[in-house]
């Protein structure tokens, strides 16, 4: 890891935060893969950078976080019998990757002892491997009958902080749902519960009510994955439900915008996170965030900067990250954008709010430089150099 980092000639710095989403600094300090100092490089110390970038007059932005991915082992999907998924994520500026359940291992076990024994596997090989530098937090068991108390905290004490999407496996009834759901808050385990029609064999609807029963950390894609619910239960979930509302790009674009302007008329903004539902039967999206942040921007008429932070800080305060923000103590996770070559739009945000996707030139996590141009992204008009590192 770089002791020092340094970013300069920030042309457009966004914060990540709802409440103040463009910082008025062209320069960022990380020491030791945290975010030390931001503000004006003449007022900062610059001095002996292991990593140094000039960022050539383009936007900097918190590394995006992808609230919703369906990971097995490594860089691997069987889903699309896929290598390197994870990389071409990179790429589209995704830094850090939640799993939302293990569920598409051949043979995924469904006894009590075999669950738990994938989720703790599965926790640790994402802890100890990160694909292309990207934080996969994983190891998120899907929930059985016959749990109890004891398994949650047997999980928990292993390092397991999350469940993977209730409803994928045989608890589908709301009472059982928030029974379980209960205990594992007790131990610290964040939930996600299955929203809408039935996504794989053995998966099933999961309507509002079960939702509102189970009472589960984050309303998993209401949007549906991919059949969404009717509108009138998306908009009850929304009002009467103080999740989180996940949008996601494998579900009914329609009903997400649906959802987040339900969202923003009852001022509650903060609650919207995005992800992509990723490997799916439609595929892996490298650019599927990305794509999310211009689908909202352009059809939702919500401002780019603020699309921006569905992806990054209010995901990070949702999940209780220590990524997805340009603060001081922060882990120094960035992606380096600019507007498409040739796109249409005065500058990046107008472009975006135009429908168009910007170019990657760089990510950065924990302070060291793992991407550089992007293979999957249109082409930036500026790419960002590095200098140092």
């Amino acid at each position: 890891m770089a002791t020092k980092t340094v970013i300069r000639n920030i042309g457009l710095l966004l914060s990540g935060d709802l409440a103040n989403p463009i910082l008025d600094a062209d320069c960022i300090v990380a020491l030791d893969g945290r975010i030390a100092a931001i503000g004006k490089a003449k007022d900062l110390d610059t001095d002996q950078a292991d990593v140094e970038v000039d960022a050539k007059g383009t936007a900097v932005s918190p590394g995006l976080i992808d609230s919703h991915v369906h990971p097995v082992i490594g860089d691997y999907t069987p889903r699309q019998s896929q290598l390197s998924w994870i990389d071409s994520c990179l790429h589209g500026g995704v830094t850090t990757m939640i799993s939302a359940g293990e569920v598409h291992l051949p043979g995924r076990p469904k006894d009590i002892v075999g669950l738990k024994a994938l989720a703790i596997a599965s926790q640790r090989w994402y802890e100890n491997f990160r694909p292309s530098g990207v934080k996969v937090h994983g190891g998120a068991p899907v929930i059985e009958q016959g749990m109890d108390e004891n398994d949650f905290k047997d999980l928990a004490d292993a390092g397991v902080k999350l469940l993977g999407e209730v409803g994928l496996g045989s608890v589908k009834a709301g009472e059982t749902a928030k029974e379980m759901v209960g205990w594992a808050r007790k131990y610290g385990i964040q939930s996600t519960i299955h929203t809408g029609g039935p996504s794989i064999p053995g998966s099933g609807l999961i309507d509002k009510d079960v939702v509102l029963e189970a009472d589960a950390d984050i309303i998993g894609h209401i949007n549906g994955g991919h059949t969404a619910l009717p509108d009138d239960q998306i908009v009850c979930l929304c009002e009467q439900c103080g999740r989180g509302i996940e949008l996601v790009h494998n579900g009914n674009e329609r009903a997400a915008l649906l959802a987040m302007n339900t969202a923003r008329e009852i001022g509650q903004m903060e609650r919207v996170i995005l992800g992509t539902d990723a490997p799916a039967g439609s595929g892996v999206q490298p650019l599927g965030i990305l794509r999310m942040i211009a689908l909202l921007a352009s059809f939702g008429d919500v401002k780019a900067e603020t699309a921006f932070c569905f992806a990054t800080g209010n995901t990070a305060r949702m999940r209780d990250l220590d990524t997805g923000l340009i603060e001081v103590g922060m882990a120094a996770d960035f992606v380096l954008l600019d507007q498409a070559q040739h796109a249409p739009g005065k500058n990046m945000l107008e472009s975006i709010e135009q429908g168009n996707l910007p170019g990657v030139g760089m990510t950065i996590i924990d302070g060291a430089i793992t991407s550089e141009r992007s293979r999957n992204t249109p082409p930036a008009t500026t790419l960002p150099e590095r200098l140092r590192g």
